[in-house]
């Protein structure tokens, strides 16, 4: 299938998805509750005497690395995708 054709329906699967859905919040509480806690219980691993709060920091800045690294790896996939040379039109 086209990439482009597969970009447009797998848009249109989420558009319709999220019309159907009134309370976005619930429909991703669980995926947001798994991340929370594998980011938590890195941070035990890490720092297995560590405080309730000191925890909670740590599971916080673990997220935001784990995001930003996401971000990185979109933003070099993205540049080598510009920097490849188009196909000559036939």
């Amino acid at each position: 299938m086209d990439p482009a054709v597969r970009t447009l329906r797998a848009r249109l699967g989420a558009h319709a998805m999220w019309a159907n859905t009134l309370d976005p919040a619930s429909r991703t509480a669980k995926a947001r509750a798994a991340a929370a806690g594998r980011f938590e219980k890195q941070a035990r691993e890490l720092h297995p005497d560590a405080t309730d709060e000191q925890i909670a920091r740590v599971a916080e800045q673990l997220k935001k690395a784990f995001y930003t690294e996401m971000q990185l790896k979109a933003a070099k996939k993205r540049a080598a995708k510009s920097a490849k040379p188009k196909p000559a039109a036939a």
